[in-house]
């Protein structure tokens, strides 16, 4: 089985303020949008750890910081390969559809020893799996699968175990709300990523001069211009100067004015850096910071698949554009077209934002659909372009994943 053949997705695990806790990272097939590639033979999650552990040499971002869950089969929990992972940054998964032998609690035991954790997937109230329940330090409720009541006696009987109880695959707000009600800790899904209603909703007042400044660069609007804009608003032109410092350091150049600011940096620069700073304004309220994470990753990402793709930098900015600014309706709670009047932006990300046909929306959609870890769809948008493959697009996104950690979002 050859690694290029799966696709990476790592998707979030919140708590009950939509703060990041931790990942879950799972592998697709080109034909497989609903089940973990982890999980069968050992020669299969041999070869699939092995890549794994390659993309973490690539970079350390892929689990930094937050705890990772990874599926894991039986062969490999029973073989010495799985002690390759880092207990200390690693929880391993197992299906509840497992039956509990001597032997594999023996080996989970013996794992525990040597520091690892265990969460248990596919869980269903059955006293045959109550022997887990000692071995594992979280349970995962599929909300799509189980029926509100089955849902409401589960998250009982577990509220007796010293376990984190997460509902997953959580699409819906209303969802969201039932497994809050539930006493549930931690949630994994794209609730938070489709808003209910957006309508009536206008920007908030902090963002208007950063959207003006967007509008006047993109226009290439004389730098007198810019410079009054930056003069109404201290904040954001304190904001810039150390932006500019931070830049030029190393060079002997003395900043004298806004304007010559904006020279020393480019206008290019510049529209990145507004951009940049309107997905991370403090007016981006914090219950968002997941959102900011999956925007910017997803920016980041588009931007090294048109390097892959030998695109001009203009057309690698405008990818960045596109990725950055997918998520801002659903994370300033206005709509898109609202954010597309106000800010004079490309053509081409316009088009793409309103998912127009074009290649574009082509790559938007591709990797759109590895935070879904929908592998079948991943397949389907990869076709429609020329020069990528799925191992090209994993380690486009572990890059992604490993440059964003470092910004501190």
């Amino acid at each position: 089985m050859k690694p290029a053949q799966h696709y990476l997705a790592r998707q979030p695990i919140t708590d009950d303020r939509q703060q990041l806790v931790g990942y879950e990272l799972l592998f697709r097939n080109s034909q497989d949008s609903l089940h973990n590639a982890l999980g069968g033979t050992l020669e299969a999650d041999t070869a699939l750890l092995t890549n794994l552990l390659g993309s973490v040499q690539q970079t350390s971002g892929l689990l930094e910081d937050k705890l990772v869950y990874l599926n894991i089969g039986e062969a490999m929990l029973m073989s010495e390969m799985v002690e390759l992972l880092p207990a200390n940054r690693v929880r391993l998964e197992l299906s509840a559809r497992l039956a509990p032998t001597r032997e594999l609690l023996g080996r989970m035991h013996a794992l525990r020893q040597l520091g690892y954790t265990f969460s248990l997937d596919h869980f269903e109230l059955s006293p045959a799996i109550e022997p887990f329940l000692d071995q594992v330090s979280a349970v995962k409720l599929d909300v799509q699968r189980l029926a509100p009541a089955t849902l409401s006696a589960a998250a009982d009987k577990l509220r007796h175990y010293p376990l984190l109880r997460i509902a997953e695959r959580v699409e819906a707000p209303s969802q969201h709300r039932l497994c809050l009600e539930l006493g549930l800790e931690a949630f994994q899904g794209y609730h938070f990523a489709r808003p209910e209603t957006l309508a009536g909703q206008s920007l908030p007042p902090g963002l208007i001069n950063i959207l003006r400044l967007l509008s006047l660069v993109r226009a290439d609007a004389p730098l007198d211009d810019i410079e009054t804009v930056l003069k109404t608003d201290l904040p954001l032109a304190v904001k810039l100067l150390r932006f500019v410092n931070s830049a030029a350091a190393g060079q002997p150049v003395r900043i004298q004015s806004f304007s010559h600011a904006v020279t020393v940096l480019g206008y290019r620069r510049l529209y990145r850096w507004l951009t940049l700073l309107l997905i991370t304004s403090e007016t981006a309220a914090r219950p968002h910071s997941v959102l900011l994470r999956t925007a910017t990753v997803r920016a980041r990402t588009l931007e090294n698949l048109a390097h892959r793709l030998g695109l001009a930098q203009e057309q690698r900015d405008i990818l960045f554009i596109c990725g950055l600014f997918s998520l801002l309706d659903t994370i300033l709670d206005v709509p898109m077209q609202t954010i597309l009047q106000q800010v004079a932006l490309p053509f081409e990300v316009v088009a793409t934002l309103e998912r127009r046909a074009g290649r574009a929306t082509d790559l938007l959609a591709l990797v759109c659909s590895l935070e879904y870890a929908d592998g079948a769809s991943a397949t389907a948008h990869l076709a429609q372009l020329q020069g990528l493959d799925a191992q090209a697009v994993n380690d486009c996104q572990c890059e992604a994943i490993g440059w964003v950690e470092t910004l501190g979002l």
